[in-house]
């Protein structure tokens, strides 16, 4: 089982007057990068949050939005500073007595100045801690939920894929011992036309032929690429197994670029090229794995 990268959840409380909303979504990256908006009363819990989270989710861009709302009734008693009130005011009629401006400062507007109304309500947050990490487990939940239904859509896509380049593999396969054999052919024929009826020394090209087959073998490439896909089909449903695969991938672009640089032969260049795109499709689709 596989999941992937991108996804989003969303899990609500809501009982007793308290209202509790926390939303997760994701998009890719190579390690767990979290970030939490949230009132600043649970900004001490963001540690905690931040290890359930990672318990869901090992890899990708995180984003926690909690939204809190408590309606209980709450007998709060109002305080007027009035010392810093006038400080305020004070302050104003300075500003307007230098500057020869209308003096506009009104009971509204101090009421609205800093640390000039308070209230003797105390919130406290811990009270809420259970509620919130429970709110949240269930958040990442609902976010594995899609996650798994779109790491299914891509393992699915991807095992096509690699079937399509096994065929491509088994296409190169065949064609490659076809490829010294015609550059011999052709070789001949070029010296045969070239010297014109004169006897040559046929060691000579039999040699050039064995050294140009050398250059161009490719089958510890081709035995290769056939491993690589043995070993990604069987890795691709282990969990939390993106890198390796990421990693896996490196290996098939290695290998096809091999057979493209080693080939001198049309066809093997047309079945090197398929390849590669293939294999970019592959790796496209695995950096969206966890």
């Amino acid at each position: 089982m596989m999941y992937s990268m991108t996804g989003y959840g969303r899990a609500e409380y809501s009982e007793n007057g308290i209202d509790l909303t926390v939303e997760l979504k994701s998009v890719n990256n190579r390690n767990f990068d979290f970030s939490a908006k949230m009132s600043r009363a649970f900004i001490c819990f963001e540690d905690r949050i931040r290890k359930t989270v990672n318990d869901y989710i090992k890899r990708g861009r995180i984003e926690l939005f909690v939204n809190f709302s408590d309606h209980r009734e709450k007998g709060a008693t109002i305080n007027a500073d009035l010392s810093r009130a006038a400080e305020y005011y004070n302050a104003a009629k300075t500003i307007a007595e230098s500057l020869n401006i209308p003096n506009d400062c009104s009971v509204s507007y101090l009421m609205k100045c800093p640390d000039v109304i308070t209230d003797d309500f105390s919130f406290d947050a811990t009270e809420f801690e259970e509620i919130l990490i429970s709110t949240v487990k269930k958040a990442c939940e609902k976010f594995n939920e899609m996650r798994k239904t779109e790491g299914e859509k891509l393992i699915s896509d991807m095992l096509s894929r690699m079937t399509t380049i096994g065929e491509i593999t088994d296409n190169i396969a065949l064609r490659a011992p076809f490829v010294a054999t015609e550059y011999k052919e052709r070789l001949k024929a070029r010296i045969e036309e070239a010297l014109n009826g004169v006897n040559y020394d046929e060691t000579r090209l039999l040699n050039e032929v064995a050294f140009y087959t050398d250059k161009v073998n490719i089958d510890e490439e081709l035995t290769r690429l056939k491993s690589h896909i043995a070993q990604f089909c069987t890795i691709v449903n282990t969990l939390g197994s993106g890198k390796k695969l990421d990693f896996l991938m490196q290996e098939f672009n290695r290998e096809a670029n091999t057979i493209c640089s080693k080939s001198n032969d049309l066809k093997v260049t047309e079945y090197g090229l398929s390849l590669k795109n293939e294999i970019e499709k592959v790796r496209e689709q695995v950096q969206n794995l966890e």
